[in-house]
C-alpha cells in the first residue's frame, strides 16, 4: 500500500469545507493541475489552488495521519507499505529548495528539509518494521512547478539516513518519466548503491529490454512498471513471450469510472511467441 499526501497539488474543491491545500510554504505550483469534480457533476483536470504554509505545530498531526494510515493498511492485510515522497507531492515539497522556504526546524539545511519525511518514515516503521517499509523518491524531477537546487545532495543524504534505518527498499523514479531530457548525472546510480544497503528499484519509461539491461549493470535490484501495467493486466506474460503491449489511454487516468482500469484486454490464449 502506497501512502500519499498531495500537499499543494490540490484544490479547495476537493478539500474538507473548501479549505486551502497545505504545503511547506505558501507557493502555488505554476502550471500544476489536479483532478476535481465540478458542481455540475462533471470531472477533469483543473489548475491547483494556492496553498497555505503548514504551521510548525501542525506537522506532528500529519505524521500521526501517516501512522494511522499504516495501521489501517496493516489491519487490511497489506504485506508492506511504501511512503510516497516523490513526484512533487507533500514530502517531496519539503525536500526541495524551490518549494520549502521555511525558517523553522523543517526548512533551510538538508537535515531540516528531510526532517518531516524521515519522521513519517519512522512513524510507519513503528507500525510495520523497517523490513516491510519502502520509500519512493524522484530526485531531479521537474513537475508541478517544483524546482530543487540540491537534488543530488538530498538524494545521497536521504539514502544514508534510510539505510541506517534498515529500510526494505528505495524506489527511484527516472527524471524524464513524463518527458523531457533530464537524466540522472553520471555516477549517480553507483553512488546510490554505495549509500543505501537495501534493495534499489528504478521505474519510469522502461521496457523489458531496458529493464534487463539496468539490472545487469548491478545498479538496481528491480525495475517497476506503472503505466504499462495499467494497460496490460498480463504484463509479465507479455514480457515472457515478447508480445506487443497495449498502449494506455491517458484520458482515463486519475479519475472517472472503471473504463481505463479494468477493461484492458488480456492476450488471446492462442498467442504465439514473436520470433
Amino acid at each position: 500500500m502506497q501512502l500519499w499526501h498531495v500537499g499543494r497539488v490540490s484544490h479547495e474543491m476537493v478539500q474538507p469545507d473548501g479549505q486551502q491545500p497545505v504545503a511547506p510554504s505558501a507557493l502555488k505550483g505554476e502550471g500544476a493541475q489536479c483532478f476535481v469534480e465540478f458542481e455540475d457533476g462533471t470531472a477533469g483536470q483543473h489548475p491547483t489552488s494556492t496553498p497555505r504554509a503548514l504551521e510548525t505545530d501542525e506537522i506532528p498531526g500529519i505524521v500521526e495521519d501517516y501512522r494511522q494510515a499504516a495501521e489501517r493498511a496493516k489491519r487490511a492485510g497489506f504485506d508492506m507499505v511504501e511512503v510516497h515522497a516523490a513526484n512533487a507531492y507533500l514530502l517531496n515539497q519539503f525536500l526541495a529548495t524551490g518549494t520549502n522556504k521555511r525558517t523553522d526546524q523543517y526548512g533551510g539545511s538538508l537535515e531540516n528539509r528531510a526532517r518531516f519525511p524521515l519522521e513519517v518514515v519512522d512513524a510507519v516503521i513503528d507500525v510495520y518494521g523497517a523490513d516491510r517499509v519502502g520509500i519512493r523518491m524522484t530526485p531531479f524531477i521537474e513537475l508541478f512547478g517544483l524546482t530543487d537546487d540540491e537534488p543530488e545532495a538530498m538524494a545521497f543524504y536521504m539514502a544514508e539516513q534510510l539505510s541506517k534505518r534498515g529500510l526494505a527498499y528505495l524506489h527511484l523514479n527516472e527524471p524524464n518519466w513524463a518527458g523531457g531530457d533530464i537524466t540522472f548525472p553520471d555516477g549517480f546510480r553507483e553512488q546510490m548503491r554505495e549509500r543505501f544497503s537495501g534493495s534499489l528499484i528504478y521505474c519510469g519509461n522502461y521496457d523489458a529490454e531496458r529493464a534487463e539491461a539496468r539490472i545487469g549493470e548491478n545498479t538496481t535490484d528491480a525495475v517497476a512498471f506503472g503505466r504499462p501495467y495499467i494497460a496490460n493486466p498480463d504484463l509479465p506474460e507479455r514480457f515472457r513471450v515478447n508480445a506487443p503491449l497495449t498502449e494506455p489511454n491517458h484520458e482515463t487516468f486519475y479519475g472517472g469510472d472503471e473504463k481505463g482500469y479494468t477493461d484492458y484486454p488480456f492476450m488471446d490464449n492462442g498467442y504465439d511467441r514473436i520470433q
